[in-house]
């Protein structure tokens, strides 16, 4: 269930940035898929390295502070666009 959640809301974040690709003028499409392709597929590779060899050890503690971290990056992006905070 979690995983399928997962998939959901990455499609979703996936088609955002589809969408925004497209709209941008002067915007070479294909590159950015390679691109966006391998800078993805690089780092999944290294994620998966990284949660073999320290999962076990670390499960609880790292779901806490990648929680935390989104929770944290969705919560900036309101402030933003709520006016109530300028970077």
């Amino acid at each position: 269930g979690a995983l399928f959640m997962q998939g959901v809301a990455t499609s979703i974040d996936a088609l955002a940035v589809g969408i925004t690709l497209a709209l941008l003028p002067g915007v070479n499409i294909a590159a950015a898929v390679l691109f966006i392709g391998c800078i993805t597929f690089i780092l999944s590779a290294v994620g998966l390295k990284v949660g073999n060899v320290f999962g076990l050890k670390y499960k609880n503690k790292a779901e806490m502070v990648g929680g935390t971290i989104l929770i944290l990056m969705g919560l900036k992006i309101l402030l933003e666009h709520l006016g109530l905070l300028s970077f």
